[in-house]
């Protein structure tokens, strides 16, 4: 076998090995208690996932699709979650914001391992507005607006040097601390309006339970459509 194939195998085998790290006996969800929208369960999972101790429980990934239907996917934080949506903050001339501009509409999924969640969240996005939009920025960290302010109208373009990025954070790092209430022209803050929430709870026997959430305006009271689904 040559070594090529030696490394192929012994990373197969690597992979087979892994296995999820969970904290301790997985939680219990049971169907029958979901409430009628999705919005309280998520905020009940997602602060139990910050009480368990999960890194980041608020990181979510973020699919869009372009013109040319090609999806793309990044991680990105949460900002809020309301009856409006679910918000999330970027520059719209990067690649995620010029993708829902010719495209508003995206799923977002979060994974928390150490209880073995997993919440998918799909539907039509829009901006927030510009007031709204500079409110998002100002709640951030100091780092975070200088990050904003570096990148404006600059995400996602080709760097010509890591030199040039450093020169870049160093004038935007300058500002944030004279001016804390800076704006960053293109940072848009977004809300993407559920027409479709999964809850995916791990079992220990791989009895997976999984509920699915669809926008029906018939359903009454809650305009909400609740499904099991097969794992």
């Amino acid at each position: 076998m040559s070594d090529d194939q030696d490394e192929a195998e012994a990373f197969r085998a690597l992979l087979r090995g892994l296995r999820v790290p969970h904290a301790g006996e997985l939680p219990v969800f049971d169907p029958a208690t979901a409430p009628d929208a999705p919005l309280p369960l998520f905020r009940r999972w997602l602060r139990e996932a910050a009480e368990a101790g999960e890194p980041g429980p608020h990181t979510m990934s973020l699919a869009t699709v372009g013109a040319d239907c090609r999806p793309s996917q990044r991680t990105v934080m949460l900002h809020d979650a309301d009856e409006r949506g679910w918000h999330f903050g970027t520059h719209r001339t990067s690649r995620k914001g010029r993708e829902l501009a010719e495209r508003p509409y995206a799923s977002l999924a979060f994974h928390w391992m150490r209880s073995g969640r997993q919440v998918r969240v799909s539907g039509r996005v829009g901006e927030a507005g510009r007031e709204e939009s500079a409110a998002d920025l100002r709640g951030r960290s100091p780092a975070a607006l200088a990050a904003a302010l570096a990148g404006s109208g600059r995400q996602s373009e080709v760097l010509g040097s890591y030199e040039e990025l450093l020169r870049a954070f160093e004038a935007a790092y300058e500002r944030a601390e004279r001016e804390p209430d800076a704006t960053a022209p293109t940072w848009t803050l977004y809300v993407l309006e559920a027409d479709e929430v999964e809850f995916y709870q791990e079992e220990a026997r791989r009895r997976h339970v999984r509920v699915r959430y669809r926008r029906d305006p018939g359903a009454q009271p809650s305009g909400w459509r609740r499904d099991l689904l097969w794992p």
